[in-house]
């Protein structure tokens, strides 16, 4: 079964839930960068978000340095965002 995109109007209310979380420039995805005081603290929010995402089996896309992560979110079998985005983007940000 495939997985439906967000409607424009789905989308923006989940956005309007979401803290911190933008809606990347194409429309197909959503972004947000975190910051902890160290590497450490970085990868353990990151270890906690991956036992997550595997669980829900998907997986962010994602970029860290040092201290910084910045995650992309989208799911791609719907060519855009998902309801999958949304509910792992709650998911991470009960880990900060």
């Amino acid at each position: 079964m495939a997985i439906p995109r967000l409607t424009h109007e789905e989308r923006d209310a989940a956005l309007a839930e979401l803290t911190g979380w933008a809606l990347r420039d194409d429309g197909l995805a959503i972004v947000r960068t975190f910051k902890f005081a160290d590497f450490a603290e970085a990868f353990g929010f990151m270890t906690r978000a991956a036992i997550e995402a595997e669980k829900a089996d998907h997986h962010p896309e994602w970029f860290n340095v040092y201290n910084r992560v910045e995650i992309t979110l989208t799911t791609h079998d719907a060519g855009g965002l998902s309801v999958r985005d949304v509910s792992l983007a709650r998911l991470i940000d009960g880990f900060v």
